[in-house]
């Protein structure tokens, strides 16, 4: 009998021995696999990865912009939380920065303004999509705008300008001349994951747009 019983605790035990091993090898390739953890991440907490939709989409037709690439964006920046502030103060679903919040309030002659009202999600995506507009409008006369706009998102303009005179120097002045001229990897990465995520967008139909979308279009009046 009790032989009998030890041999079905081993069995047991073997078997959950194997479903750990199993859920450790799947959650490793998920987190290896770029598109299979959005799609957990999205399956996991999908009324936060749409709950902004709305907004994204009102942004980005007031400003001219690909509604699938702000919210592209938005996903590298925050993962959809509208009170994550950064190591640098940056705030808000875009990570809006005070300095990029003082251009866009200047330029949109708002009269009222504080920080902390970048932890609204209309303020902060209409701050943010207005920064990510004017940047590719900036840059639109390359093969490839958006590279050159994210690195300036992310950068700053004057590093983009050095970067983009090193690559015409090496005989490249192309979105992947600007890539391999940059010396912060992690500008490069922030690049190619939202680069990847807008092109999934687009794939999937989001915003009812495709890959022959253009990402950028007249701004609609207001």
């Amino acid at each position: 009998m009790s032989g009998g019983i030890f041999g079905r605790s081993l069995v047991l035990l073997g078997g959950a021995v194997l479903l750990i091993l199993l859920g450790v090898g799947a959650y490793a390739f998920i987190r290896g696999n770029a598109s299979a953890d959005y799609a957990l991440q999205e399956f996991l907490f999908s009324s936060r990865f749409r709950r902004y939709d709305t907004l994204i989409e009102q942004a980005a037709a007031r400003y001219g912009v690909s509604p699938s690439l702000v919210k592209a964006v938005v996903w590298r920046e925050s993962r959809f939380q509208p009170r994550m502030v950064g190591a640098h103060g940056e705030r808000g679903l875009m990570q809006i920065t005070e300095p990029a919040a003082t251009d866009w309030v200047l330029a949109e002659k708002i009269e009222t303004f504080v920080p902390t009202d970048l932890f609204d999600p209309k303020t902060n995506l209409d701050a943010g999509t207005w920064y990510l507009a004017r940047a590719l409008r900036h840059w639109r006369d390359k093969d490839d705008p958006v590279p050159f706009a994210l690195a300036e998102y992310n950068a700053g303009r004057s590093r983009v300008k050095r970067w983009e005179r090193d690559s015409a120097q090496e005989g490249l002045p192309t979105a992947e001349g600007l890539k391999l001229s940059m010396d912060f990897p992690s500008t490069r990465q922030y690049l190619n994951s939202i680069s990847e995520r807008y092109r999934s967008y687009l794939q999937k139909g989001e915003f009812g747009e495709t890959s022959e979308s253009p990402v950028l279009r007249p701004a609609s009046t207001r």
